[in-house]
């Protein structure tokens, strides 16, 4: 039964859309990947990083359980990939799990959103 069930939540995957990426290349040094409210600091971040010629590239995801199809072809085109995450890493701790991709979470865990400079200073870290 519980496989079954399983089988029925990874059919689910068939109709939700393939993930995209929000900003940036298609293939390159760094993804930063992120979920729920970490959207605008990543985005900001994003934008301001690919201004001083940094490969940086943003996917946002909205479907977590099951991840879109396409989710690990977007994650093994880059070198690097950065979760940023507003608690102890637990999808970082999944795309690890399930893509075998040795991505670096960035948490915090302070009742306050991540600024944009905050993502950008790691960014800069990842890409020197």
């Amino acid at each position: 039964m519980v496989r079954l069930r399983e089988a029925k939540v990874a059919k689910i995957a068939d109709h939700i859309p393939l993930q995209t990426l929000d900003n940036g290349n298609e293939k390159g040094k760094l993804l930063v990947l992120g979920w729920g409210s970490t959207y605008g600091a990543i985005k900001a971040a994003v934008k301001d990083a690919r201004a001083k010629g940094y490969d940086v590239s943003h996917a946002q995801l909205r479907h977590i359980h099951p991840f879109p199809k396409n989710l690990g072809e977007i994650l093994y085109n880059f070198d690097k990939v950065l979760i940023p995450e507003m608690n102890t890493g637990q999808l970082n701790s999944i795309i690890r799990d399930k893509f075998m991709v040795p991505s670096i979470g960035l948490n915090k865990i302070k009742g306050m959103p991540f600024s944009t400079s905050e993502v950008f200073d790691k960014i800069e870290e990842l890409c020197k």
